[in-house]
């Protein structure tokens, strides 16, 4: 008797983690290459921000993800000022779409 409870608790275990070790088995880690070029293209973003006066390089945030998509976040004080800021990251190299979640402060 103890020998099937035992059993079934192994089992239970088991199927409990099956699915995680074929979710973490699809997933890719990050390289060295990918991370430092995402850094890169973040940080050119923050040196073009805080070059320019219409754009707060400190109300935004930029996140890059593995494949050049740039989130923005964070707030401006007007639509111009987003506008901008979606722009100057799009003219950076290795940016392949850009995401705006700024909240506008206040509206033109």
């Amino acid at each position: 008797m103890k020998t099937t409870k035992h059993l079934a608790a192994i089992l239970a275990i088991g199927l409990f983690f099956t699915p995680l070790a074929g979710y973490s088995a699809d997933k890719e880690p990050f390289s060295v290459g990918e991370f430092v070029s995402d850094s890169v293209i973040t940080t050119k973003i923050k040196a073009l921000y805080a070059k320019d006066k219409q754009v707060s390089a400190m109300d935004i945030k930029v996140d890059t993800d593995k494949d050049g998509v740039v989130v923005l976040s964070g707030t401006a004080d007007t639509r111009a000022e987003e506008d901008k800021a979606i722009s100057i990251a799009k003219s950076v190299d290795g940016v392949t779409k850009v995401h705006s979640r700024i909240k506008i402060k206040k509206d033109d």
